[in-house]
């Protein structure tokens, strides 16, 4: 309690020496589609897509295959599809507490999960605390009193934020001030100020500081920067990934957790499964099952009872968070390979939320080659070690009690259990050195027993996740699944409209090759990318959040609609009454 700041810790002058920084350099790739584009390449776009095998081979044909077309620097209103559900950007500064509770009668929405949207209280405070300036955030995050005059902050639910954006303030720059001039990294800041400056500046002002015969150039008048807590002393491209990471799930979770919903990372690895459609031709082969990894988390619902939590279960997914680690895009094929991981977890999520109500179906299953022993085409029996009679430490196949009755006893189990001559007490064993003789049971399964076995490959739908496609608009025929994509300090909103067609098509199903491409367009609308530092910026990254999550947990009636006259406090008209 007493120990919150640590009165009196100096603050030293910016370090000598620093590398030069990374360059913040965002990618520019956003490809785009003409009007009279029908896509009719007569190629297959999954067997397409599994002709990549390295990134390098990506490129604007695989991009045009798929029909993507991207809306550059779309605004709030346009990325989320109900700009009703977006909060006002500034009108609601300096409000009171009285006229916010008046808000929310037509503020507030019920919500899928049961509950009502949260306050236009809870939306004043996360944006009255995310106002707050980096480095007075960052005093209190290390316990350094606040300047002369000034009250500490109150930080309350920013403070994991605030946290890492001072970690990531130890790599990259803090963009909300000034940049830092050559001379001034090599020598101490004017604040506070050194002994001969101090005596110089006596002498130019006097000892009368409150004096009327201040002059306009005087130092003092002009209004002082924040003192600086937090200089960069390495440069971006050596931060460690979970520090990015970190720092957006905690900036996710100011908006999220309050709608029930968290950033939970995924048990199994995300993975956009690709099934090419059965060959009608015997020269093309069979169907080939093949993915692409991702490292996205996924943004899911938190269960509402009590037993459904201690359980770990999850509901969705609703978005892809992906952070990734890249800082430098010197050419276009960078660029390419970042947009491609961006639709690849906006895919992958996709293909998570249509899952809902359908049965696992793995490949290989029921098939000849996941059931079926075979060594060549004979009938089975011993391979490789098996032949020469060599007892398989951990076989679960063989027999305990023949195999101890088989073997012979070695030198040195008879040297440590010698038998006492004209007795039949034998003496205590003599220790000796090596592997014991008496070993534990296995109790998992050995590599050698793990792949003699022949089953299908490994399961991709994780256990502990009920798959809701949750917000999706009830017969519209598309899915609109967001991405939180992130870079440098930077985070960006996508929202990927997947049509169910293309779901399908990547699914195994046949494609009407002679009409192009039968699922349209793949429309992706990307927000300006918001930096965390600028509180600006931030402030109106957690507004299109704010809407972003609003839009998804909205509830919805059995015929699809969004029911945006049932808001708190209002009666909800009859239908055929």
């Amino acid at each position: 309690m007493f120990g919150l700041f640590v009165q009196g810790q100096p603050l030293g002058p910016p370090p000598k020496n620093v590398p030069p920084p990374t360059p913040v350099r965002l990618p520019q790739f956003n490809p785009q589609l003409p009007d009279s584009s029908d896509g009719g390449s007569g190629k297959s776009i999954v067997r397409l897509l599994q002709q990549l095998h390295r990134l390098n081979e990506l490129n604007t044909s695989h991009f045009a295959a798929l029909g993507v077309h991207v809306h550059t620097d779309a605004p709030a209103e346009d990325v989320v599809p109900d700009p009703s559900y977006l909060p006002p950007s500034s009108e609601w500064d300096g409000m009171d507490l009285d006229e916010a509770r008046r808000k929310d009668e037509g503020f507030r929405r019920p919500l899928s999960n049961g509950a009502i949207s949260p306050e236009v209280r809870v939306y004043l405070e996360r944006r009255l605390e995310l106002s707050i300036p980096n480095q007075a955030a960052f005093r209190s995050v290390r316990r350094i009193k606040p300047e002369p005059g000034k009250q500490p902050p109150r930080l309350g639910n920013c403070y994991e934020f605030f946290k890492q954006m001072e970690l990531i303030a130890s790599f990259w720059d803090d963009t909300s001030l000034p940049p830092l001039s050559s001379d001034s990294q090599d020598e101490p800041p004017p604040l506070p100020p050194r002994p001969e400056d101090s005596s110089s500046e006596q002498s130019v002002t006097g000892v009368a500081p409150e004096s009327n015969a201040r002059s306009e150039t005087d130092p003092e008048s002009i209004p002082k920067e924040p003192e600086r807590v937090t200089y960069r002393t390495s440069p971006g491209s050596q931060m460690p990934a979970e520090i990015r990471h970190n720092c957006i799930t905690a900036f996710v979770k100011l908006v999220a957790f309050n709608f029930g919903c968290n950033v939970v990372p995924p048990r199994v690895e995300p993975r956009l499964q690709l099934l090419s459609p059965p060959s009608q031709k015997a020269s093309t082969g069979p169907q080939v099952a093949s993915y692409f990894p991702s490292g996205c988390v996924f943004l899911s619902q938190a269960p509402t009872n009590r037993e459904a939590a201690r359980a770990g279960l999850v509901y969705g997914p609703l978005a892809a968070v992906s952070a990734r680690n890249t800082t430098s895009f010197p050419t276009v094929a960078e660029s390419t390979i970042d947009f491609g991981r961006e639709l690849v977890a906006a895919l992958i999520t996709a293909q998570h939320r249509a899952r809902e109500g359908q049965p696992e179906k793995r490949f290989g299953e029921d098939k000849w080659w996941a059931t079926e022993k075979r060594w060549g085409g004979g009938e089975g029996g011993p391979i490789g070690r098996e032949v020469d009679g060599d007892s398989i430490v951990g076989d679960k196949d063989a027999d305990p009690s023949s195999s101890e009755a088989s073997t012979p006893p070695t030198q040195s189990q008879s040297l440590a259990s010698p038998q006492v001559p004209g007795g039949s007490k034998a003496m205590p064993p003599i220790p000796v050195r090596g592997q014991p003789v008496s070993k534990k049971p296995r109790k998992n399964m050995s590599i050698y027993d793990s792949y003699r076995m022949v089953r299908l490959p490994t399961t991709n739908w994780d256990k502990k996740t009920k798959y809701q496609a949750i917000g999706k608009a009830k017969g519209a025929g598309y899915d609109d699944v967001f991405v939180l994509s992130s870079l440098f300090h930077h985070l960006c909103v996508l929202r990927v409209r997947v049509p169910e067609r293309l779901l399908d098509v990547l699914a195994g199903e046949p494609e009407q090759e002679e009409e192009g491409r039968d699922w349209g367009r793949l429309d992706v609308w990307r927000s300006q990318w918001f930096d965390l530092f600028v509180v600006e910026e931030r402030l109106e990254a957690m507004r299109l959040l704010w809407g972003m999550m609003a839009w998804v947990m909205r509830k919805q009636d059995e015929d699809g609609d969004t029911g945006s006259a049932a808001k708190a406090g209002e009666d909800v008209p009859m239908k055929d009454a």
